[in-house]
């Protein structure tokens, strides 16, 4: 049997990836009554507790004990009302974000604390949403929940001169209307204006900011500017800044950039440790999604923040790869590399945005193309399976509709296709440019002299106009006839192409699934076309005689719900604010199959579509389907979806996995990594064609595009290759990747979210924990640095045991060779299909990662248990102190350097950081940019200990603790048992440093100090004070240290 090097990937990961939801129900509030449906909670928010309430409610008992508002609607109500008592450093009131998903009754909470207000005297509030129609929801919330005495007041119909006749109650308003301003020069200029007057200086009601992710972009990307929204949500805080203000969106913060509206949080400014925004920006965006969890844990520890969803028990996410048909891959590869324009090498870069945005949409739409025959199948199976059908589009296509519909005097022949509109719009509006001007400068001939020049300019005026790139002199007909002919022959190459696109697949859906009568369409179009009885086709109007276009959707809706149709397609003007799910009290009872035909380009479009049919008081949860077509780019369009949904899960509810499923991060790799691909000049032709490969005119030379290595652009760009071509390079580039990733993996450079530590069989325990007093501006919150050990090996009884269990032909004992010692494993197939099957090992025992039987048997040789027992003991005995390094070559590196070395071994120390990390967040990342360097992902990780103590928190594996006595410039306290706070004090202040944080002098300040333990009194002459710092290189008072520790690779070691 042949010797094996000693494979790297046994220690690649031996920590799980933790599990999403947790069951929820307040933990410290116990009135109410148990909400109607079941709800959870990410398992990383579930295992920090919320503070203690003090705050007594003023609602009635009525309404708490007829359930009106349920125990987790009060919850939210009482800690919004305690965190309003709260001021923050720059005096202005704190305030509360909501981050309920859709089914936990938002609306109903927000109500509750306009309610609790208004008992109390409070008796103005304003209410923002995105929508005049969600008026009448908050009024019937408020009805709901027996305060149908607060009047809502729409602001579109207070006009200025009625501004004071409204004394008290809401008003409810749009943020778009925020930043209305008046036209006819009334009392107000603006809107905004209006409201400030309404509330007066020393307002101290509720604002309540619903659906605030429409105020995002208050910090925008790029050159872009803030929207004119965001900063006037900022301006309404900054004027009343007594305001008890709520934020509430499931998608308030799905990218922290978002937050930027929320400054009354308390997270960055004065007090905290970002002095700005940026600053807090800067240090979540460098550290990954660990950063964004730790983010939302520190929120609800502080009480600022609660997120509960609906339970997803019963809803199933399924990822339908929709195979391509011959004739559809040969209508494709004659689209393939937008060849109709690479003649025209002069264009110019504004003329080639316009191209690739074409590009990016005409391929999407004949990848949405593609799956319409599949949806149709699926969508008349589940409805003749007794289930009925919501199809989500993101667009209607409808421009390119009613372009054509112009063209053809009104009159169509035949269903119109979205994709030949794309690039006909592009052909006619761009190419060539309308006026003179822009069509020379296309076609680069030089304009800066005029046509005849006069015999009194010089010989440099007299230099004619050229071509860029070009010797030769044309005329300007000769440039016009060119551009003339060019245009024309597009055009004609379009109109071949087009016998083969696809249709609008909005109208194809409508009319292959049995017409409008059948189908209730949801979206924002005008009109449609329809197939008629004798087979003509026409353009009808949405609109019918007894309903009003504005209210088309909610008859629909109705239509659905009743019954009536069973099918409905929804596109994202319909995504907000319509409830479609198999509710109990609607006729239409059927399970709903919700199908996205196309995904969103957004995580916040993504949520509103996909909530719409999961909700409260349902009978039956829905069914998800993804449909992906098998063209390897449009996984673009899912990477960008499975990113966002990621990002969302991470920071609103505080778990990125939540919102990732299974199936989805299989297609997540959108910037993961940067990676260079000369290597596909292996099909150079197709790169040459999609633009990311560029040939000098005149050598012939290759060279990159500027941007080659962004792989949102190599992704969109190879959409544009024939079926084939893409596939391969996509297979490629996925085998590359996954290189990488393992690459980053080993370097601690990639993001892998929430990890269990103890995910499987392991058993942790809890060695040491030390507490650090953090001062914050509400409560003192605290830290905590844990030190568990994990063991997870597995001794020859329990591989028995496993033995046992297993029956299949290839499962039992295998023997490796490596280095002239053996070594036993365990196999147990768990993947008929693909033959995979589960490793053991006595050191580490069950390895997270499949093997095929194809790599096993290459490997290794079956053999008896007999023959496998002593190898399996010697290794397992071995791994209690010795390194798989040691254990096959006799030696390793780190230990001959006198350092630690734990791969391998079966007990590993871990070190974690638990609590308010927030409030030492500077401290803390000092010590993870000079230990780890700048970029170093945050890793959280969770784990259970022996003793039932679940433990979430921020791995700290490359920290350097050391242990100091040092009298003057760490701060103490009395007991050895107390915790301390996080800082340092002079010597003259340690009399008072359980209350005081000083700044010690210059030759006092030890430069490695970030976060402290102390131990001794300080109190009593004579009794040595210990103190604990972490931080990096040796200890500056070497010669007075009793006791210094250094960890490294996860296990401390005395330094002197």
């Amino acid at each position: 049997m042949k010797e094996e090097e000693e494979p790297e990937e046994e220690e690649e990961e031996e920590l799980g990836h933790a599990e999403t939801y947790a069951e929820y129900m307040p933990m410290k509030l116990r009135i109410g009554l148990r909400h109607p449906d079941p709800v959870v909670e990410t398992s990383s928010l579930s295992s920090v507790n919320p503070p203690d309430v003090w705050y007594r409610l003023s609602i009635p008992e009525e309404t708490i004990d007829r359930g009106w508002l349920s125990a987790l609607q009060l919850e939210a109500i009482t800690y919004a009302a305690q965190q309003h008592e709260t001021f923050l450093p720059n005096g202005d009131r704190a305030s509360y974000l909501i981050g309920d998903g859709a089914g936990v009754g938002k609306g109903r909470t927000i109500a509750g604390i306009i309610y609790e207000n208004y008992l109390l005297g409070r008796k103005r509030s304003l209410w923002f949403s995105v929508s005049n129609d969600l008026k009448y929801d908050a009024e019937r919330d408020l009805r709901d929940i027996g305060a149908k005495n607060i009047q809502v007041h729409s602001l579109n119909k207070i006009s200025s001169k009625h501004n004071g006749s409204v004394k008290k109650g809401v008003i409810f308003a749009t943020y778009s209307s925020l930043i209305g301003e008046s036209q006819s020069g009334g009392k107000y200029k603006t809107r905004l204006k209006q409201l400030l007057h309404w509330c007066g200086d020393d307002f101290d009601g509720v604002i309540i900011f619903d659906e605030c992710h429409k105020a995002k972009n208050v910090c925008p990307i790029g050159s872009s500017k803030p929207t004119k929204t965001g900063l006037a949500v900022l301006e309404l805080q900054n004027k009343l800044p007594k305001a008890r203000v709520v934020y509430a969106s499931a998608t308030g913060a799905s990218e922290p950039r978002n937050m930027a509206y929320m400054n009354r949080l308390g997270i960055w400014g004065e007090g905290t440790p970002f002095k700005e925004f940026t600053n807090f920006i800067q240090a979540v965006e460098r550290r990954g999604v660990g950063a964004m969890e730790i983010v939302a844990m520190d929120m609800k520890l502080r009480g600022m923040y609660i997120a509960r969803q609906l339970s997803f028990t019963g809803v199933t996410f399924k990822i339908e790869e929709v195979p391509l048909t011959q004739d559809y891959i040969k209508m494709y590869n004659k689209s393939q590399a937008a060849n109709l324009m690479d003649a025209e090498q002069r264009m110019k870069k504004s003329m080639w945005g316009q191209f690739w945005s074409a590009h990016q949409r005409f391929f999407k739409y004949l990848c949405i193309a593609s799956k319409v025959r599949r949806v149709v199948q699926l969508a008349r199976e589940e409805v003749k399976n007794g289930k009925c059908v919501v199809i989500g589009l993101q667009s209607t296509g409808e421009a390119r509709t009613l372009e054509a519909l112009e063209e053809g005097g009104g009159e169509l022949n035949d269903f119109v296709s979205t994709a030949k509109g794309v690039l006909q719009s592009l052909v006619e509006k761009h190419f060539p440019a309308p006026d003179r001007q822009k069509l020379f400068s296309l076609l680069g001939i030089d304009l800066s002299v005029k046509e005849t020049p006069s015999p009194s300019e010089t010989s440099k005026e007299k230099k004619g106009k050229k071509r860029k790139g070009n010797n030769s002199c044309v005329t300007s007909q000769d440039a016009v006839e060119d551009a003339q002919r060019m245009k024309r022959d597009l055009l004609e190459q379009l109109e071949q192409l087009a016998e083969n696109l696809p249709p609008n697949t909005l109208d194809e859906l409508i009319d292959e699934l049995g017409g409008p009568d059948i189908v209730a369409e949801m979206t924002g179009r005008k009109g449609r076309v329809v197939s008629n009885d004798d087979g003509t086709i026409s353009y009808e109007s949405r609109s019918e005689l007894d309903v009003p276009v504005e209210i088309l959707n909610l008859t629909e809706k109705q239509r659905f719900m009743d019954g009536d149709k069973n099918i409905a397609i929804i596109s994202e003007a319909a995504s907000s604010g319509i409830s479609l799910q198999a509710d109990r009290r609607v006729k239409n009872q059927r399970r709903r199959v919700h199908m996205t035909l196309e995904l969103p380009w957004s995580a916040d479009r993504a949520i509103q579509q996909f909530g719409r049919t999961h909700r409260s008081n349902q009978v039956t949860a829905p069914e998800y389907v993804f449909l992906i077509s098998e063209l390897a780019g449009e996984q673009r369009f899912a990477s960008i979806v499975a990113k966002r949904l990621e990002s969302l899960g991470a920071l609103t509810h505080g778990d990125r996995r939540a919102t990732e499923t299974r199936d989805l991060s299989r297609f997540n790799f959108d910037n993961k990594v940067r990676l260079d691909y000369t290597h596909t000049v292996k099909i150079r032709n197709g790169l040459i064609g999609v633009g990311l490969i560029n040939v000098e005119d005149r050598s012939g030379v290759l060279s990159l595009d500027k941007d080659y290595n962004n792989i949102g652009k190599f992704l969109n760009r190879i959409l544009g290759m024939e079926v084939h071509q893409q596939n391969a390079l996509f297979q490629y580039f996925s085998d590359t990747l996954y290189a990488v990733i393992q690459n980053a993996k080993k370097t601690g450079r990639y993001d892998m979210g929430i990890l269990d530590l103890g995910s499987g069989d392991e058993k942790v325990k809890k060695v040491d924990v030390k507490k650090f007093l953090t001062p914050g501006y509400s409560t003192s919150g605290h830290v905590e640095l844990y030190t568990v050990s994990v063991e997870r090996g597995m001794s020859w009884e329990d591989a028995t045991h496993v033995w046992a269990d297993q029956n299949g032909p290839d499962d039992g004992f295998y023997v490796q060779v490596r280095n002239n010692k053996k070594i036993s494993i365990l196999v147990k197939e768990v993947n008929l299909k693909k033959r995979l099957f589960m490793v053991y090992r006595p050191n580490i025992g069950k390895q997270v990662k499949l093997e095929t039987y194809a790599d096993i048997k290459k490997r290794s040789k079956k053999v008896l248990s007999d023959d496998a027992k002593q190898h399996w003991i010697d290794q397992y005995n071995s791994s209690a102190n010795v390194c798989s390094h040691a254990y096959w070559r006799g030696n390793c590196k780190k230990v001959s350097v006198g350092l630690q070395c734990e791969i391998g071994l079966r007990c590993r120390t871990y070190y974690v950081l638990c609590g308010s990390v927030l409030s030492v967040w500077t401290k803390v990342e000092g010590v993870l940019a000079s230990v780890s360097g700048a970029n170093v992902k945050m890793q959280i990780v969770r784990l259970r200990t022996e003793d039932g103590q679940r433990i979430v928190g921020m791995l700290s594996n490359k920290y350097i603790i050391d242990v100091q006595s040092d009298h003057s410039c760490q701060l103490c306290v009395a007991s050895d048992q107390h915790p301390v706070i996080i800082g340092s004090v002079s010597a003259a202040g340690r009399a008072a440093a359980a209350n005081v944080a000083a700044t010690p002098s210059a030759e006092h300040q030890p430069h490695h100090q970030h976060i402290m333990w102390h131990r001794g009194n300080p109190s009593s002459p004579g009794t040595p004070v210990v103190s604990y710092s972490i931080f990096q290189g040796s200890c500056p008072k070497r010669t007075h240290c009793q006791s210094s520790y250094r960890i490294r690779a996860l296990r401390v070691r005395k330094l002197h």
